[in-house]
């Protein structure tokens, strides 16, 4: 972990805000496209770049706009990796979100953000808060495996039920889909019904299968070599250096999904559920106009 000023937090537009307080990750995850040499990392990846000044930069920010927005975050890295728990920056960048009245989008894989349940649920009471928590596996064996050093899938399963309790609305990410790991009807089905019962709003899904690219792509055919032996060789036998891996299972496991999904009611594409975490509530925006 090493500590910078940056000079600058948010990006995006009116409509919609997105910051990065951490730079790099500690779960481990083995299909990681933040690993991808695109992303021009100048240090190793579980070397944490910290964004020491984030609060600062943020207050700074969102004091001199009188729109409000949605400021989604998590997107890169998440932000309830270990040293959160030392730092709390995520915690002090929501109290600045909550005490300028925007809303935020908060994308985890860790059972860490429970600490910050009850901020959260004040930020969804006066604006809006969406939480997303990415599913790969219902298998927890495997999911120690794909990813080793975050809560496993039932204990996040137990963080949207909470979420659910305190109304609290939350977006399921199903990616990555690994062929021949994960690509199946039995593992896509049982994760949906369990979004089911936790009342999850939408799935995010690009795709039954993962991208790979330089420096993921050598990641992740390490963690094969280790974990699945065999298995690299038919990947660069079938897919060769392909960006995009499809699940030869593709069209039977979008039909699984796409029929859970509709029958119960859960936005089921990628732009249904980028819309609504992206809308700041109308109500809101009309009231932010009387704002000085």
């Amino acid at each position: 972990m090493h500590f910078v000023d940056a000079k600058g937090l948010l990006s995006g537009s009116n409509g919609h805000y997105g910051m990065n307080i951490y730079r790099g990750c500690s779960h481990g995850c083995i299909y990681c496209d933040s690993r991808s040499l695109c992303y021009r990392f100048t240090h190793a990846f579980e070397d944490i770049e910290v964004k020491q000044n984030a609060p600062e930069l943020l207050e700074k920010a969102l004091k001199s706009k009188r729109k409000k927005a949605m400021i989604g975050t998590g997107a890169m890295s998440d932000p309830y990796m270990h040293c959160e728990e030392e730092l709390g920056l995520t915690r002090k960048c929501l109290e600045i979100i909550r005490k300028y009245g925007f809303g935020v989008a908060i994308q985890t894989k860790s059972d860490r953000i429970l600490r910050d349940i009850d901020l959260l649920d004040e930020i969804n009471k006066e604006a809006k808060c969406v939480v997303q928590m990415t599913l790969t596996t219902y298998d927890d064996a495997l999911c120690k495996i794909l990813e080793p050093n975050v809560c496993n899938t039932k204990r996040r399963i137990e963080v949207l039920g909470k979420m659910q309790e305190r109304g609290i609305p939350t977006i399921v990410w199903l990616s990555p889909i690994l062929p021949y790991i994960n690509d199946t009807e039995e593992n896509i089905t049982a994760i949906l019904n369990e979004c089911v019962r936790v009342g999850v709003k939408g799935i995010i899904c690009f795709g039954m299968g993962l991208t790979l690219r330089d420096g993921d792509r050598e990641y992740y055919y390490a963690a094969l070599d280790k974990h699945f032996p065999g298995l690299k060789a038919r990947y660069i036998r079938e897919f060769g250096n392909a960006y995009e891996i499809p699940s030869p299972n593709t069209d039977n496991l979008y039909k699984v999904f796409y029929c859970i999904c509709k029958k119960n009611g859960m936005m089921s594409t990628p732009d249904e559920c980028f819309k609504y975490m992206n809308e700041f509530p109308e109500k809101y925006e009309q009231m932010s106009l009387f704002d000085i």
